[in-house]
């Protein structure tokens, strides 16, 4: 099951994984493309769930929807993002980074992790945009100060705490979690962002960013290879544990911040 697959590294990991034999289920946004990325999977066995996963009621919908109507869940991999150059406020009154980037993973994962089973695998898209960040647990919500590209270095971090925090619940399990930098990939991220970010990033893409191809390839190891089978709780840089920041190692944050996550959310 993959959320953000219907374009960039989600899609192409999406249609690779299915070349391998998957079944693949999208959560997406866009009903138009998620059609259009379940045309470029082999076979007919394949399906999406429409949702806004920036809002609290809908992360819960869908995952209600899919662990009422699947049979269980291989592999989870947590891939929406989005970096928005203005603030933003949903309906929860979350701030639309931290609802999107952090809470969908937080949520959706959460409610479907009864349809997992030993073996099974979550991955999780996170970023090497959270160095230089610390989470302010009294302003989650980045009211005092906002600026775009921190917000979304900071939603990194956060799912990399939820990452660590995860496998340390799943101990014993069989159940494994485990993230990833995928990249500065060339793919629709950015391109609606705004404001001075927008143009870096539009002018960057063509001299330094991966291919999609290429942003992807740690996603399918983590979600496919013998290699890591029973490995949890790592970081990743192109299929390669890595380190993340000290702030990213902190137990008290990751579970400081999955308190507050179950607390807005009431699930976990």
């Amino acid at each position: 099951m993959i959320t953000g697959g219907t374009s960039g590294i989600g899609e192409v990991a999406a249609v690779a994984l299915a070349g391998q034999g998957a079944r693949i289920v999208l959560i997406a946004r866009d009903p138009l493309r998620a059609n259009a990325t379940l045309m470029k999977l082999p076979g007919d066995w394949h399906k999406a769930y429409i949702a806004d996963l920036s809002r609290l009621s809908e992360m819960k919908r869908v995952s209600d929807s899919i662990a009422a109507e699947e049979p269980g869940i291989d592999v989870l991999i947590n891939n929406a993002g989005a970096l928005f150059n203005k603030r933003q406020v949903t309906q929860d009154g979350l701030e639309r980074t931290f609802a999107t980037n952090h809470m969908a993973y937080f949520v959706v994962t959460n409610m479907l992790l009864p349809k997992m089973k030993a073996g099974s695998r979550i991955v999780s898209t996170a970023s090497d945009a959270h160095q230089g960040n610390t989470l302010d647990f009294a302003d989650l919500q980045s009211e005092k100060r906002y600026s775009g590209f921190s917000v979304y270095g900071k939603s990194k971090l956060a799912n990399i705490l939820f990452n660590r925090a995860l496998a340390h619940r799943l101990e014993g399990t069989g159940i494994t979690a485990n993230c990833l930098h995928p990249g500065f990939v060339a793919t629709r991220f950015g391109d609606e962002s705004g404001g001075l970010f927008q143009t870096i990033i539009k002018l960057g893409k063509p001299v330094a960013a991966l291919s999609p191809e290429e942003g992807a390839k740690t996603i399918i190891y983590l979600a496919s290879s013998p290699a890591v089978e029973g490995r949890s709780g790592g970081y990743y840089i192109k299929d390669k544990l890595a380190v993340p920041t000290r702030q990213a190692q902190s137990d008290a944050d990751a579970q400081r911040l999955w308190d507050v996550s179950a607390g807005i959310a009431h699930v976990g």
